[in-house]
């Protein structure tokens, strides 16, 4: 597939704050701060880190489900930032979701051609009589047969109703599709099935897609870069191959490290970097680097400022002060 050098969308500066309440004041949820990146036609960028650290947020934001607290989001270099009305529900035809549990995505109310109708309605595509043409041919696309049409969800498998979620997000010929773990609640063997159509259909109709996940394995295999996220903020950014063969921060290397090897005999040799403590509060994170209180290469300057973004080779930036060095293992 071509990779077009354009950006279709460019995220700066994205901040997102939830506010909460404490028992002594009003404090604030650090989701997402400082994140910048782009997408580019065609491509699928991976999204990795561990729970909480703001990958689904960034999702939300990108759909207008949650309001950032500061930066830009620039779809074909138009800002999109406050989009509502129409702005809001154009934004939601170019730019769609799939979730993680595809039986609470679905209504149970609702049959599948319903389901998958809804979006015609919504953005009023398709004259009334052909909707149903298009319906059956969205199913098609994905796999499925047409008789399902008249189904419930919870008479499909779920790989089955996962396809239907795909199908509904593809109603709208959308550009950029948010994947927030879409094979995570599926067994192995349907994961690799629906990584295979997701791959397909990007081949055929040239999607985007942001392909958010904490299982490595599944982002090395659909992904052209590779970011990685900690607490809100990004920790590294490369294409998938530099990545993985040399990761450049501490956190990235330990995240790896955890990846089990095919090879039972190289897997019982391999030593896990292992991270001591538990992951601070979004309310209250460390100063500085954020990783740092869990980092085995942390030094006092640490705790003093928020890296910069540091080069490893073209295309690959790691936000860590002693960026490249490797940390042992056994750590």
């Amino acid at each position: 597939m071509s990779v077009h050098d354009a950006p279709l969308l460019q995220v700066e500066g994205l901040q997102v704050r939830f506010p909460v309440r404490t028992e002594r004041r009003k404090a604030w949820v650090h989701a997402v701060e400082d994140v910048s990146f782009s997408l580019a036609h065609g491509e699928t960028l991976g999204l990795v880190g561990e729970s909480g650290s703001g990958k689904s947020t960034i999702g939300n934001a990108l759909l207008g489900l949650v309001p950032p607290t500061a930066g830009r989001i620039l779809l074909d270099g138009h800002d999109v930032t406050s989009a509502r009305g129409p702005s809001l529900r154009e934004l939601r035809r170019r730019v769609t979701m799939v979730f993680q549990d595809p039986l609470a995505s679905l209504d149970p109310r609702r049959t599948i051609e319903d389901s998958v109708r809804e979006p015609l309605e919504i953005h009023r595509l398709s004259p009334g009589r052909e909707r149903g043409r298009r319906v059956a041919d969205l199913l098609d696309l994905v796999g499925l047969p047409r008789r399902f049409a008249d189904h419930y969800p919870h008479e499909l498998s779920g790989g089955q109703r996962q396809r239907v979620c795909i199908a509904r997000a593809l109603a709208g010929d959308p550009e950029i599709v948010v994947l927030d773990e879409a094979t995570a609640s599926l067994d192995v063997s349907v994961q690799a099935q629906i990584m295979n159509l997701l791959q397909d259909l990007q081949r055929d109709l040239g999607l985007s897609y942001l392909f958010i996940s904490h299982d490595l394995a599944a982002v090395e295999h659909m992904s052209h870069r590779v970011q990685v996220m900690y607490l809100g903020r990004l920790m590294e950014s490369a294409g998938r191959e530099e990545i993985y063969a040399a990761p450049g921060h501490p956190y990235t290397q330990a995240l790896l490290s955890a990846i089990p090897a095919d090879d039972p005999v190289v897997e019982r040799g391999r030593r896990r970097i292992l991270l001591r403590g538990d992951v601070p509060s979004p309310v209250s994170p460390p100063s500085g680097c954020v990783f740092r209180t869990r980092c085995p290469l942390a030094i006092d300057v640490c705790a003093e400022r928020v890296p910069e973004p540091v080069g490893l080779g073209a295309g690959h930036v790691a936000a860590c002060v002693r960026a490249g060095e490797r940390v042992p293992a056994g750590t």
